[in-house]
């Protein structure tokens, strides 16, 4: 069984799914799905039992952020190589640095076929199936690029388009593109036998690398990862696809859908509501999430989705839903302001800039029973640390006490502390300073090596 180097791209935070996705909490992580056993899933996860299916030796390599490190671990189990962008810089840049660390960190070999696809592409296993001719056709010299072409099911403006030279052999020739037509082009596009392009590239490695050295010639992976920002900011689509000379694609049929949006989210969600909601019974194709604590009633609504989490409140007609982004980026925080982590929940509670420019941000910690916070420090910010439930411990510079409720702990800038539960432990932390953000942190690793719970704070 020959092996295909797969990478998968998950960078995008999926704000038109706002408030529910966010930076740290992307669309691709959200469990809104189902398994064939009826278990809740996220579209990473349903992405890999079908990857696990295809019937190759898959080499997996993941190509995101620092920000979704840890819901990727947190996630997908098993073998695959993770390779982390320092900075957000379009597809173009996250596919040459993977590339890269599979010529110089994995030992691929220059002519292997690599295959790239988007980690939260919703479709059926035939799509993934699509590898092994993705592979034949880079095998053969059908093109030095081969995509994967989509049969359009209705004329789409949110979607490019391939159109084949001719429609012969497995791997059709490419002719030319068209971005994201009106409706009329699309439909002529589809007249004339143009598929979509749904974001999947095949070639050899060293086809890659080549293009990759006339911005940043690097003598190892770390040079290149330090010169990341030498790499053009721009989507793989622009950068090299359209500027290629031999492009192939080879025709999918089967079903795919983009869950970009809250209207074709809401098509595969598991259930119409979720959370403390009432009424919803009264609704006509609508669906609620609620992430708050407060209860949520919805009555009579039609073709609607209402979503309140912390970091804001939904309500929108499904169709409309589509448009969002602008005004989300209005009112959207910079920060989010819930996150799930590997050691638990954080909640912010509060957030505020007093009269004398001082600044402050309460939040609620939730660490689970045998999870700790990395030993860490801050340079812009002290906190207080009050315990409010549960047991455990806290170590401030090299000292170390336990704490219960009703413990309060402070902490100056640049103090090196750490905490973790021995019973879930639950603590109001205020932070103040002149720079409050997560990137204020310098972590030192585990402080209890001992202890099994991760450290991510």
């Amino acid at each position: 069984m020959r092996k295909i180097h797969l990478v998968l791209l998950s960078g995008g935070s999926g704000t038109r799914l706002w408030p529910l996705s966010n930076g740290s909490r992307s669309k691709q992580f959200l469990k809104v799905l189902r398994d064939e056993r009826g278990r809740h899933v996220s579209m990473v996860q349903r992405v890999f039992s079908q990857i696990e299916r295809v019937t190759a030796e898959l080499d997996v390599t993941i190509a995101t952020c620092e920000a979704q490190k840890e819901s990727i671990e947190r996630q997908i189990e098993g073998g695959y190589s993770l390779v982390l962008e320092p900075e957000r810089r379009d597809t173009a840049p996250a596919i040459m640095l993977a590339c890269a660390h599979l010529a110089m960190k994995q030992g691929a070999g220059l002519g292997d076929t690599v295959v790239v696809m988007p980690i939260d592409a919703f479709a059926d296993q035939a799509y993934y199936d699509r590898v092994l001719l993705l592979d034949e056709a880079v095998r053969s010299g059908a093109a030095k690029l081969v995509l994967l072409g989509v049969e359009p099911t209705y004329p789409s403006e949110k979607y490019g388009y391939i159109v084949p030279a001719s429609r012969e052999g497995d791997a059709w020739p490419v002719g030319r593109f068209t971005e994201k037509p009106d409706k009329q082009q699309a439909a002529e596009l589809i007249s004339q036998g143009a598929l979509w392009n749904c974001g999947v590239f095949a070639f050899r490695l060293g086809y890659l690398t080549g293009i990759t050295s006339k911005y940043a010639d690097a003598e190892g992976y770390e040079e290149l990862r330090s010169r990341y920002a030498e790499l053009p900011k721009i989507s793989f689509d622009y950068e090299v696809v359209e500027k290629a000379s031999s492009v192939a694609v080879v025709p999918y049929a089967g079903m795919w859908k983009d869950l970009g949006t809250w209207n074709t989210l809401c098509e595969e969600m598991a259930e119409e509501a979720s959370g403390r909601t009432v009424g919803v019974e009264t609704c006509e194709n609508s669906h609620v999430v609620n992430e708050l604590g407060m209860p949520l009633v919805a009555l009579g609504l039609h073709d609607a989705v209402v979503v309140a989490t912390p970091d804001g409140i939904l309500v929108a007609d499904k169709d409309q839903s589509s448009y969002m982004k602008p005004y989300v980026e209005q009112v959207a925080e910079s920060r989010p302001m819930c996150e799930r982590r590997r050691w638990g929940t954080y909640r912010v509670i509060d957030s505020s800039v007093h009269p004398d420019g001082a600044k402050s941000l309460t939040k609620e910690l939730v660490i689970e029973e045998g999870c700790q916070l990395s030993y860490q420090r801050h340079e812009h910010r002290s906190e207080m640390w009050t315990v409010v439930s549960g047991f455990g411990e806290v170590v401030l510079d090299g000292l170390s006490q336990q704490v219960r409720a009703g413990s309060v702990i402070s902490i100056h800038p640049g103090q090196l502390h750490a905490a973790r539960a021995l019973e879930e432990l639950h603590v109001i932390e205020v932070q103040v300073g002149d720079v409050l953000v997560e990137e204020d942190i310098e972590r030192f690793g585990n402080y209890w090596q001992e202890q099994e719970g991760p450290a991510s704070a």
